[in-house]
């Protein structure tokens, strides 16, 4: 049997994490023979919740989980750690102005950028899921300079499976069917989910997703803005935001930096943006069709980009530009 890796979720009293944690523990993320000590980070007032959580964990009696540690010290929850999932982040708050979250969220991604900088491995791979997660992401990224920039990656695989779900139940096939669907740029409503370089398998053959769907108008229309607005539709009908979707697309995200992607297939990440051939500013987290080798992603270079494309793609590179500096400014403060 390997050697237990060490994982760590931050927000683990919240819901996210509920959905996640047994995920992880049953060996879904890390491998069916890859033993798991779990670190549960959240703040002080969700330790009882926590202690809850812990049980239930236990209660589960899964082979692979050989310890749960529930702490709200970062010197113990990010000790030594193979892998981080920071899920906690500060929640809009109605009325809140997006420079005030941003703000609270630079604090707290600091925090934990400089925890991991101490105390975690340095070959240490970092998913930040907490909003605004690109920015999160970069301010963690910043904070912990002994860690390479290419171990920090934020999820934008809700949005990926999003797009693939929606052109799936368009052709009337399995999810399973749709590949190569890329999200391009910030995880936020002007992100870009983009099919022109999608394959839809129908019928055994591989048909461009275009040619597939036969419905130009819908794909630069309401399927895009279906796959940007999901998250607010969700909380709408919910009245709570996608957990079971999030947590899945986690799970997802992890197995395949852990695993790597299959050939000739590419995933959608956020991803240091330095050296990309697509003009897209180089100190960014940008979402990037990505794959996957020896727990190593490359950007998938050279996709011919048409017009339509092309603006969209700058468009949501704008809007990562504003909130980098800003963000910028709070932690220079």
């Amino acid at each position: 049997m390997a050697e237990p890796i060490r994982v760590l979720v931050t927000g683990a009293a919240g819901q996210i994490a509920y959905s996640l944690l047994y995920s992880i523990a049953k060996g879904d993320v890390f491998g069916k023979d890859q033993p798991i000590i779990l670190i549960l980070l959240d703040i002080p007032p969700m330790l009882p919740v926590l202690d809850g959580v812990v049980m239930e964990l236990q209660d589960c009696a899964l082979p692979l989980l050989r310890e749960v540690i529930p702490t709200d010290k970062v010197e113990v929850g990010f000790k030594d750690l193979d892998a981080a999932i920071l899920v906690g982040s500060m929640p809009r708050k109605e009325g809140m102005e997006r420079k005030d979250l941003l703000k609270a969220n630079v604090a707290i991604f600091k925090t934990q950028g400089a925890a991991l900088d101490k105390y975690a491995k340095k070959t240490v791979k970092v998913l930040v899921v907490g909003n605004p997660a690109n920015t999160n992401c970069l301010i963690a990224s910043k904070s912990a300079p002994s860690i390479p920039k290419e171990n920090f990656s934020c999820l934008t695989r809700l949005d990926h499976n999003r797009a693939c779900s929606q052109v799936a139940m368009r052709c009337s096939v399995s999810a399973d069917n749709v590949k190569n669907v890329i999200i391009w740029g910030n995880h936020s409503s002007t992100q870009y989910p983009d099919v022109h370089h999608a394959k839809v398998n129908l019928h055994g053959s591989e048909v461009a997703a275009y040619e597939a769907v036969k419905d130009d108008n819908w794909l630069r229309g309401d399927f895009i803005s279906t796959v940007q607005q999901r998250g607010a539709a969700v909380i709408k009908a919910r009245k709570l935001s996608s957990a079971m979707s999030a947590a899945k697309a986690i799970c997802d995200h992890m197995r395949d930096i852990w695993f790597g992607t299959k050939e000739g297939e590419f995933l959608s990440m956020g991803v240091y943006a330095a050296g990309n051939s697509y003009g897209i500013p180089d100190d960014l987290i940008y979402s990037f069709p990505v794959q996957i080798k020896n727990k190593t992603w490359k950007i998938v270079d050279g996709l011919p980009i048409n017009d339509f494309s092309r603006a969209k793609m700058d468009a949501t590179a704008s809007e990562l530009v504003e909130e980098r500096d800003t963000a910028l400014d709070f932690l220079s403060q």
